[in-house]
């Protein structure tokens, strides 16, 4: 009997675009031999789209799919007509068990998905999902306490400064010069719950840092400010629950452009400026402390599933340092994280199994626990 998978994507974040460019490549990598497929489209507005409209969205064949009538049959979310659109699950969350899901698959890139919002349903509905719990997605996307669990567990960071954007709003000259006596110039100012480069921006000198920190501002309540570094950009794949396997790292190498940085543009958008390495051209020393490093980081978060753990390694001094870990990296045609398996060993179809497998078995722990046991 096939496995049912529920691909959630889409979502409220501003990386929405990305989630679609996921799900798209997961639903067609997924082996059609052992998995049915519901797609679930949650729209930049937070109504969530039928299957039926979902996968229209893909634009995927529908061989990829569990038989339109049967989802729009048995699913009744925001978007189907046959509800008022008042709330994400009419009959309560329970009604996706109504159509035989086993597994759910939170494809939602950055807040409103990646941060905990969505495990926290699926923890309360009682139902197996990928990718880290509540706890580790709210940690690894808040990029303050992720920092304070890392320096709990003894991995060197670059020198940073966080504020309150009250704090900026209440006296920008103060918070602009405390930045710049801590940390000099230049540095990088980002949102502290994002991902994928948005909102971030480099500062050179004090007037780019007070336009940085307003369009940061824009993003998030939270904004850190880091020290800008002469340095290459490493990440490691992580994969599994309490024992994790780390994966080749892999690094980004720049072409030609002009960025200050690597932005969502070139990561995503295929400018063709740059070319993701596997194995990243370090010593076979280097790699495997990189290895470790990202478990450590996966650990100290409690993480569960998968993660991208990306690192610097400083140009004048050779030194290592963990930047952030990412708990639903992309998962696109583009994305270090399957080529980072890929170049190990574990082609995607695999590498979705296994995901599956775990995601498995993290909800029988879970259901081993009588505080989360579902009766």
């Amino acid at each position: 009997m096939k496995t049912r998978v529920g691909v959630f994507f889409g979502g409220r974040s501003g990386e929405h675009d990305i989630s679609l460019r996921s799900a798209r490549f997961v639903c067609g990598a997924l082996d059609r031999e052992k998995y049915d497929i519901l797609p679930v489209l949650i729209q930049k507005d937070g109504t969530w789209a039928s299957p039926a409209r979902s996968q229209k969205i893909l634009g995927m064949g529908d061989d990829r799919f569990l038989p339109e009538a049967e989802a729009e049959l048995k699913v009744g979310l925001v978007g189907d007509p046959a509800f008022d659109g008042l709330t994400a699950f009419p009959n309560g969350p329970g009604s996706i068990e109504e159509i035989g899901i086993d597994v759910i698959f939170p494809l939602l890139h950055g807040t409103f998905g990646e941060d905990g919002t969505i495990q926290g349903l699926l923890e309360m509905a009682g139902i197996p999902y990928i990718g880290c719990g509540v706890l580790a997605s709210a940690c690894g996307m808040d990029k303050v306490v992720m920092k304070s669990l890392f320096s709990e567990a003894g991995l060197p960071m670059c020198k940073y400064v966080w504020f309150l954007r009250r704090e900026w709003e209440a006296d920008p000259v103060a918070v602009a010069n405390r930045v710049a006596e801590s940390l000099g110039f230049p540095c990088f100012v980002k949102p502290a719950n994002l991902g994928s480069s948005v909102g971030i921006s480099k500062a050179v000198d004090i007037e780019s840092l007070k336009d940085a920190i307003g369009i940061a501002a824009e993003y998030d309540r939270r904004i850190i400010v880091e020290e800008g570094l002469d340095m290459r950009e490493i990440e490691c794949g992580i994969l599994g629950n309490d024992t994790a396997d780390a994966s080749l790292p892999g690094e980004y190498v720049i072409k030609a452009s002009d960025k200050a940085f690597l932005d969502y543009e070139e990561k995503y958008a295929g400018t063709g400026n740059n070319e993701f390495v596997v194995p990243a051209p370090v010593s076979a020393e280097l790699a495997s402390k990189i290895r470790e490093m990202a478990k450590t980081a996966f650990a100290a978060i409690d993480g569960s599933g998968l993660a991208r753990v990306d690192f610097f390694l400083r140009n004048d001094n050779g030194a290592l340092l963990i930047n952030e870990i990412n708990t639903m990296p992309g998962l696109t045609d583009a994305s270090g994280y399957p080529k980072m398996w890929a170049g190990s060993g574990m082609p995607f179809s695999e590498l979705l199994d296994k995901l599956i497998i775990l995601a498995r078995e993290r909800y029988d722990d879970r259901a081993r626990n009588k505080t989360t046991r579902v009766e």
